[in-house]
């Protein structure tokens, strides 16, 4: 049979193991929390830098926007001005060919007149 003295140095042995791994888990818990920090910190300077490159994006977007707005308003204004043009146009020829044949000119009058009492009854 073993002696009380054969099994103490294994009770020494066991709680001097744990003592040394009491460290190397202290040990291994900062290197992950030091490693948790330091991904917090990556995160933080991805999440800065990706806000960043959106802002440039929406200003970019935004004056492209702009660009096509203006771009879209000179558009519009040159065909109303071409419109009114035309229309000036169509009123001189109008005029001019009532000074030209003023009967022809009122009998189509009449005659269209006519056709709308017709149509609003």
């Amino acid at each position: 049979m073993a002696s009380t003295t054969d099994m103490a140095p294994t009770t020494t042995r066991k709680s001097s193991n744990a003592g040394s791994r009491r460290p190397a888990a202290k040990t291994r818990e900062q290197e992950l929390e030091a490693q948790v920090a330091q991904l917090q910190s990556d995160l933080k300077s991805i999440t800065e830098t990706l806000r960043k490159l959106t802002g440039e994006k929406a200003g970019e977007v935004r004056d492209i926007a702009e660009a096509e707005l203006r771009h879209l308003k000179k558009r519009g204004q040159h065909m109303v001005e071409e419109a009114q043009d035309q229309a000036g146009e169509y009123e001189q020829q109008l005029k001019d060919t009532i000074r030209e044949k003023p009967l022809t000119a009122v009998a189509t009058a009449l005659g269209i007149g006519f056709v709308l009492a017709l149509l609003t009854r």
